[in-house]
């Protein structure tokens, strides 16, 4: 793939994403969590300790994949 092609699929899930937020936000009670990485810690921000976890646990497994990959 070029980087043309990576940065226009980064947009579109990038607006995507805007656009499921903006809709979820609108339903009402609505759930969220966000994770990443500093380093190698795992971090994540939610308003529900149970989404916090899953979130946390899906993206180190995720980059241990990534890192474990030949």
């Amino acid at each position: 793939m070029n980087t043309e092609v990576l940065v226009t699929l980064g947009l579109i899930l990038i607006i995507a994403g805007f656009i499921v937020l903006l809709a979820a936000g609108l339903k009402g009670e609505t759930r969220f969590a966000f994770g990443g990485f500093i380093g190698p810690v795992p971090f994540g921000f939610a308003n529900d300790q149970k989404l916090l976890w899953i979130v946390i646990l899906v993206i180190t497994i995720a980059l241990l994949v990534l890192y474990l990959r030949p």
